[in-house]
């Protein structure tokens, strides 16, 4: 496989990080980095938001001068989106991705993510006027298209990369499907095929043996990461090393070392935001962090009622320590 290159970087990984809405804030990032140097996506961040200079869409953006993370825009108006590159761009953004796979209905019914799939021309001048208006690289996210009888990425690929977008990851399911059923990783090689520039692979990839079989399958350069990572930030580590090495390293998976990357996880949220925010997030996140341990129902029960942060930290330690 060819190297992946974004403009004059090189990715050291195959593995990446995809953009999850109320997920891949900054302190998930910080996590994740600590295993390892992939390329990370902020949150989904609307472009009129950032226009607007809405705080909190602004720190959404924050990537703490990160060489490595991406931020996401989404909208459906060309130059709101190209004015929305600038200003990502003054803010520091090293990357840009232009979002034509959200499926969710709030986006949709304002013609934007997916629903861009639909107009093929709007989506033309949505990415010609983003790769215009920065200097740095610009990616983009979509789907296979909006339903099984219109499968239509291979041709906003060929568009995308005509434009100058660097890299394409395809989620591979229709937006008709949402999350329902299972990723097509083969439909994937059509859009692969399509074009030259690098294509990765998206959905339903969670660990070793479903990266392996989705690169496989799809012909892709390298695979992208969501859910997958929730609760298990080493998952991208490990990912990577299997991709290279055949083999994982085990020195992530003790209840010693999930409690002390947890804790971690926490102590960022808890610096980033105001103790409110960072209580009701924090719910969020041991949530996931308890999946699959012993009790985790009754701990499950347990997190929905934490109102302090000392609460927060003897949760998480009973979890892991008792």
């Amino acid at each position: 496989m060819k190297a992946i290159l974004l403009g004059t970087t090189e990715l050291k990984s195959r593995v990446i990080l995809a953009p999850m809405a109320s997920v891949t804030d900054l302190p998930f990032r910080k996590i994740v980095r600590e295993f390892g140097n992939f390329l990370m996506f902020s949150e989904m961040v609307a472009s009129q938001a950032v226009i607007r200079n809405v705080m909190r869409t602004h720190k959404m953006m924050d990537n703490a001068d990160d060489p490595l993370t991406s931020v996401q825009l989404v909208g459906a108006e060309p130059s709101v989106m190209a004015d929305a590159a600038r200003l990502s761009y003054d803010l520091g953004a090293k990357f840009l991705d232009i979002n034509m796979g959200c499926p969710v209905k709030k986006i949709v019914k304002s013609d934007a993510g997916s629903a861009l799939m639909k107009n093929e021309r709007l989506a033309a001048e949505i990415i010609e006027a983003v790769v215009n208006a920065v200097p740095i690289p610009v990616t983009l996210k979509m789907r296979l298209g909006w339903d099984f009888e219109h499968k239509n990425a291979p041709t906003i690929a060929r568009i995308a990369e005509s434009a100058g977008i660097q890299m394409i990851t395809i989620h591979g399911r229709t937006r008709s499907q949402l999350y329902s059923g299972k990723a097509n990783w083969s439909d994937i090689r059509a859009v692969k095929e399509a074009v030259n520039i690098p294509v990765i692979a998206n959905g339903d990839i969670i660990d070793e043996q479903t990266a392996r079989q989705a690169l496989e399958e799809s012909r892709a350069d390298g695979v992208m990461i969501g859910r997958g990572a929730l609760g298990k930030p080493w998952v991208l580590r490990d990912i990577d090393e299997f991709i290279k090495t055949d083999s994982i390293s085990e020195k992530s998976h003790t209840n010693q070392a999930k409690y002390e990357i947890a804790q971690r996880h926490l102590d960022y949220m808890l610096d980033f935001y105001e103790t409110p925010t960072a209580v009701k997030l924090a719910r969020k996140v041991l949530m996931y962090y308890c999946y699959g341990t012993h009790n985790a129902s009754k701990y499950r029960q347990q997190i929905n009622t934490i109102e302090t942060i000392p609460a927060i930290f003897d949760i998480l330690h009973e979890i892991f320590q008792a």
